[in-house]
């Protein structure tokens, strides 16, 4: 399918041609056939893209911060290889749109191909094909135009607006700006029986408020302005000013504390700075209220992703609802559209509209982009593949998000030959196809598995899709990579060893446990022997993720624990040399109970001992790991994979930059194929590790110390 593309590295606008995307749970599959530019947001995304690295950074104060921080945590050329895959990967534009419904989810029932629908938010993009969630779409009935009903993500942002003032029918209103947004709140006020007053500094806008049913509407500039919407409003002020501008400029705020009759309302839909004079606000005691997008359930993942909808009586206006509410303004015919719409761009001149739009050099409102229903959309796209060697593993990839762009792909060059890659954005797709050499591109991991060609799967996708991809992709006969967690519950590992056991051929499987491929950890194995008992200490700074990362979700991340925890255990059984035979952990309680700070004590069969304490409320400056070996007189320490000390007969200290093992151990995976090597890490040890994990969680709910049978 084409889908309009910004690049950030160099403010290049293409249109690309990307694989459909996939279509996830809980998502429905759209074709486009209009979608609306939102001139502000969107323009200065464009805008900010075609400035200079000088102005870039000056302009992005809080990420080059945070670069800053990278540098210090991960060294610079880590740091450099994620800015640039973010500057140089194309970003999708837009976020509302209308179309004809083609497919659903399996556990999507009150939608059906063939349906109408307007989209907004996440993947309502301007292409031919978007893949939204459920509740950021609304059925369209067959009388609306669908260029109308494209309008109305934006105008779900401008209804937000009006919520949030809580105005009364027979009330009135001020609007400062005048742009789309503006327009479409002068409309939704008048259907509401709101008196509207408009105010821009553009004289056009201004005459296309009045032509949109403005009571009033003037200049910023006009003379006697403040006094004119006092005899507008009856000589009280304003009940509410709704601020649709978008400005470095306080005048817009400090205007609406002027305009605002005592204890009025200003809300606070566009960008603009809040730092205003004290006097109208203190004497008249304004209300300053901020409007959030669509309404309630934006930014929210379990209302967006998950379809947790929020009790009608107790949030009576979602995001959704406001969505629907506009389009049963359209279907009553209490709104005139056609007024705001001044530009239709079909998807192929789309650069056209931008330009349009950053030069200023015409008046402009609704700007729409058009699609044709009839193209042609693809599932594969062909890429320039690189030349292959035949003595390296073919191999698919499937998921490409940032671990696998800044860890695994560009430590794989020169080690396999890459076939084939599927990711949940086709745009990922592309540019990570391209820049490494892959034959082809796909939004089907089925084909990937089944290409006979590839003997190797790496899955580096969300938690919640190892165990199922990695037991096709193992019982098709592809070695197989899966970055951790192995599987998200006892069930899948009990269900995948099941697989694994009843293969004739046995294929190389390897689960991302780099840290016991890791330079210092390998150090420490030659200097002791794996049958001495050793005490063991890993302390883990984790940091904290915010409470609505998905990798809390315990359906698709599984939790901390598992996500992340399953790499300790690891690499203490690696040092121990041995099986764990009971496991006692304890949990630290976290405010938003997120389950992401425990500490767990274990019992090896060789004598060896372990403890595992892995915190996320600690500070960011702390270095993350610490790793402590004791056995027989000697002690060998690792700090944050970057220092390694060893105190015994003959002791000694090494540095180097941070080495987490992650190049050794994608040589010794593909190797392994290679040379038909045994598995890095034999599967019976990676059972072993996702079980005593799935251990710590029983231990920790439990409380009690769990005796693990199972050894290797």
């Amino acid at each position: 399918m084409d889908q309009l593309a910004q690049q950030l590295k160099s403010g290049a606008m293409n249109i690309i041609e990307v694989p459909i995307p996939v279509l996830g749970k809980g998502q429905v599959l759209v074709r486009n056939h209009y979608s609306v530019i939102s001139a502000g947001t969107e323009a200065k995304t464009v805008s900010d893209a075609r400035k200079g690295y000088f102005a870039k950074f000056r302009s992005r104060q809080k990420e080059v911060k945070q670069v800053m921080d990278l540098i210090k945590t991960q060294g610079p050329k880590v740091a450099y290889n994620i800015v640039m895959n973010k500057l140089e990967a194309p970003s999708p534009l837009g976020y509302s749109c209308a179309g004809e419904v083609i497919a659903v989810a399996d556990d999507i029932n009150d939608i059906k191909p063939g349906d109408l629908v307007a989209c907004g938010g996440q993947g309502a993009y301007h292409a031919d094909i978007v893949a939204v969630y459920r509740n950021l779409c609304v059925m369209v009935p067959n009388n609306i135009d669908l260029k109308h009903a494209a309008f109305t993500s934006v105008a779900s942002i401008a209804l937000q607006g009006i919520r949030q003032a809580d105005l009364q029918t027979g009330g009135n209103c001020v609007v400062i700006g005048l742009g789309l947004i503006g327009q479409l709140t002068i409309q939704l006020l008048n259907a509401s029986g709101i008196k509207s007053i408009g105010i821009d500094i553009n004289e056009t806008k201004v005459q296309s408020a009045l032509s949109c049913g403005a009571s009033f509407a003037w200049p910023r500039h006009q003379e006697g302005l403040e006094h004119l919407a006092l005899g507008a409003t009856g000589g009280h002020g304003t009940d509410a000013v709704i601020i649709t501008a978008g400005t470095s400029s306080l005048d817009p705020v400090e205007l609406a504390g002027s305009l605002c009759r005592h204890k009025g309302k200003v809300v606070i839909v566009g960008a603009v700075p809040t730092g205003f004079s004290r006097n109208n606000y203190y004497r008249k005691e304004l209300d300053l209220r901020m409007s959030s997008s669509y309404g309630p359930g934006r930014y929210d993942p379990d209302y967006e992703e998950n379809g947790i909808d929020y009790p009608f009586g107790y949030v009576r206006w979602t995001e959704n609802r406001n969505m629907q509410a506009f389009v049963d303004l359209l279907a009553a015919g209490k709104l005139d559209i056609e007024k705001l719409m001044t530009h239709v761009f079909d998807l192929e001149s789309a650069p056209d509209a931008y330009d349009m739009i950053l030069s200023k050099k015409e008046s402009f409102s609704g700007v729409l982009i058009r699609y044709n229903s009839g193209h042609q959309v693809k599932s594969l796209i062909e890429l320039s593949p690189t030349s292959s060697k035949p003595e390296f593993p073919t191999v698919g990839f499937i998921g490409a998000g940032n671990f696998a762009q800044n860890m695994l792909l560009p430590r794989l060059k020169g080690l396999v030959n890459f076939k084939a890659i599927a990711t949940a954005h086709g745009n990922t797709s592309i540019y990570v196809g391209k820049k490494y050499g892959f034959s082809y591109c796909t939004s089907e991991s089925k084909r990937i598995i089944e290409d006979k060609d590839i003997n190797s799967i790496f899955i580096a996708t969300r938690h919640n899709l190892h165990a199922t991809l990695c037991s096709y992709a193992i019982k098709s006969g592809k070695n197989v990579f899966v970055e951790k967690p192995l599987t998200l519950n006892p069930e899948e590992l009990e269900n995948l060893r099941d697989t694994f056991l009843s293969l004739d051929f046995k294929p190389h499987l390897m689960v991302g446990y780099n840290r016991r491929f890791a330079p210092f950890t390998l150090d420490i194995r030659k200097l002791l022997n794996t049958e001495q008992p050793k005490g063991i200490n890993i302390r883990v700074n984790a940091g904290s993720i915010p409470s609505d990362h998905w990798v809390h979700d315990p359906e698709v991340g599984g939790g901390r624990i598992i996500g992340e925890g399953c790499h300790f255990v690891d690499l203490a059984i690696f040092l121990a040399g041995s099986a764990v035979i009971s496991i006692s952990a304890s949990e630290v309680q976290s405010r938003e109970n997120l389950h992401d700070s425990f500490i767990a004590t274990m019992m090896f069969r060789n004598g060896s001992a372990a403890s595992i304490t892995y915190l996320s409320n600690g500070h960011k400056e702390v270095p993350k790991e610490l790793v402590e070996v004791f056995c027989d007189g000697t002690v060998a320490k690792i700090d944050d994979f970057k220092k390694f000390e060893f105190k015994g007969r003959k002791s000694f200290r090494k540095k180097s930059s941070q080495d987490k093992g992650h190049t050794n151990e994608l040589k010794a995976f593909t190797e392994a194929i290679s040379k038909g090597l045994p598995s890095p890490i034999p599967f019976e040890q990676l059972y072993h590790t996702s079980l005593v994990t799935f251990k710590i969680i029983e231990s920790i709910q439990t409380g009690r110390t769990i005796e693990i049978d199972h050894t290797f």
